[in-house]
């Protein structure tokens, strides 16, 4: 019963699974059928579009065809049109061609006519026709020249005066008057003999330490110190005051007080040297010039203090220099040190230009600010802008009215004296004092001294000059010797 049912259930499956299987082989011809009417469909739709696609590319070429032949045919047009313009360019060649032989004959025919009428060949009259040109030429031009030149001759002497003027209107500093002696007051008489001391041994310890002498007269409550050196002067005046002020003299008091003095001086000279410096707006000094300069506060020259005279020296200079374009900065360094010289030429030989020279050097200065320095006197021809402007400042500041206190009279009998014991001599034309006193040029008859005679003449005016004449500074001799000889060629 059981093996009957199993064999039942068996055929009902198998008739099932028949049954699945019919249907699935008909639902796979049905999707085939579908599968191959869409792919038809798709491929109808693809042609469709890849035809309408080839239509439109046919129509886009045909299009583009067309205007390529229309650009072929407007081509073939201008080249047509090109060929007839050089048709007619050709024509128009051969014409001028023609035209210019013909020309061509004309000048040489004309040539000729000219140079058989003024007897010239053209080469020659070229010739001519240039020379006169040039000629021409070189009138016109040296005609522009003069016109130039009168022109900034006048212009550049209104220029300078305006300059200067302005120049000279913007500086103005006070002087001081030169003196060899300082007078210190004293409370009263009974000071003198303290400052003298018992057998002058106070006195003498205060002329030893500072170097000065000291005046004790009969000027009521006075004292008169007298040096050639102002530093010295100054300090042994503080130094005296002092002692007057504490009351307390004997030679180890005065050493001391001189010390004190000698540090105050210093310090005092720095400062001034400082204060003129940043007065100019100059940097990068080195400290011992900053000193020495400061030495130039107590340094005068026909009265005009140094230090004073080199800060208007250095303003004057750097005013021209800004209205001209020159180096104010490199201006004003050499205007404040032109003179430095000064402040050493009391200790040491030389002049104080070179004495400047050799300081400047010795700090490192620049080539410029040294040649500015040893040209101001013109000892050295002065080969820069800078340099003459040196020179022209030291003559404004010096020179100007007020400057200096050397009286007239001392002034022309100075130049008198040196002009007479330049004329002594036999075989001299003439003779000048120039420079204000500083020079003497001698101008001797040629055939009457030969070289090594000028160089002993100028020798010999020089040591009567030393014996015989009282001057500050140096003065120099130049013996002029001059040949001429002119003949005339006939």
């Amino acid at each position: 019963m059981q093996l009957k049912n199993k064999s039942e259930l068996i055929n009902r499956i198998n008739e099932e699974t028949d049954k699945r299987v019919k249907e699935a082989e008909e639902l796979i011809k049905i999707q085939k059928k579908e599968a191959l009417i869409a792919a038809k469909e798709t491929f109808h739709n693809e042609k469709q579009e890849f035809d309408r696609e080839v239509k439109q590319r046919r129509q886009e070429i045909s299009r583009l065809e067309s205007k390529l032949l229309e650009k072929e045919e407007k081509l073939e047009a201008k080249l047509q049109s090109v060929v007839d313009r050089e048709g007619d360019l050709a024509k128009k060649l051969d014409e001028l061609y023609e035209k210019e032989d013909y020309l061509a004959d004309l000048v040489q025919k004309q040539t000729q006519e000219l140079e058989r009428i003024s007897g010239m060949s053209s080469e020659e009259a070229k010739r001519v026709l240039l020379e006169h040109m040039e000629k021409e030429l070189k009138k016109e031009a040296a005609q522009l020249i003069r016109e130039n030149e009168n022109y900034i001759k006048e212009t550049s002497l209104i220029k300078a005066r305006e300059i200067l003027s302005s120049t000279m209107q913007r500086c103005a500093i006070d002087q001081v008057v030169e003196s060899t002696v300082s007078v210190v007051n004293l409370p009263n008489d009974e000071m003198k003999g303290r400052i003298i001391g018992r057998e002058g041994r106070n006195i003498r310890a205060l002329e030893t330490l500072t170097g000065v002498d000291l005046i004790i007269d009969d000027t009521p409550e006075a004292v008169v110190l007298s040096s050639f050196d102002p530093v010295r002067r100054e300090i042994a005046r503080v130094a005296l005051e002092k002692l007057i002020s504490d009351g307390r003299i004997h030679p180890v008091r005065i050493e001391d007080m001189v010390q004190k003095a000698q540090e105050e001086i210093e310090e005092m000279m720095f400062k001034e040297g400082e204060s003129a410096a940043l007065s100019q707006g100059i940097m990068n000094l080195h400290p011992e010039v900053i000193r020495t300069l400061g030495r130039l506060y107590y340094r005068t020259s026909y009265g005009q203090n140094v230090l004073k005279h080199s800060m208007e020296v250095a303003q004057l200079a750097g005013s021209i220099a800004l209205e001209i374009g020159a180096n104010v900065e490199l201006a004003k360094r050499a205007g404040l040190l032109h003179d430095i010289g000064k402040a050493l030429d009391q200790s040491q030989e030389g002049t104080h230009i070179q004495l400047g020279v050799e300081f400047a050097k010795k700090y490192a200065e620049s080539e410029a600010i040294i040649h500015c320095i040893e040209a101001h006197h013109d000892d050295v021809h002065a080969n820069t802008v800078e340099a003459e402007l040196i020179k022209i400042a030291d003559a404004m500041s010096a020179g100007r009215p007020g400057a200096r206190r050397d009286t007239l009279e001392i002034y022309i009998k100075r130049i008198k004296k040196l002009e007479e014991i330049a004329t002594s001599y036999e075989g001299i034309k003439r003779s000048f004092a120039v420079q204000a006193g500083r020079e003497v040029r001698v101008m001797v008859m040629p055939q009457s001294f030969d070289d090594a005679g000028a160089e002993k003449l100028a020798r010999d005016i020089a040591k009567r000059i030393e014996a015989e004449v009282d001057y500050p500074g140096q003065i120099r001799v130049t013996v002029v010797r001059e040949v001429r000889a002119t003949e005339l060629a006939k």
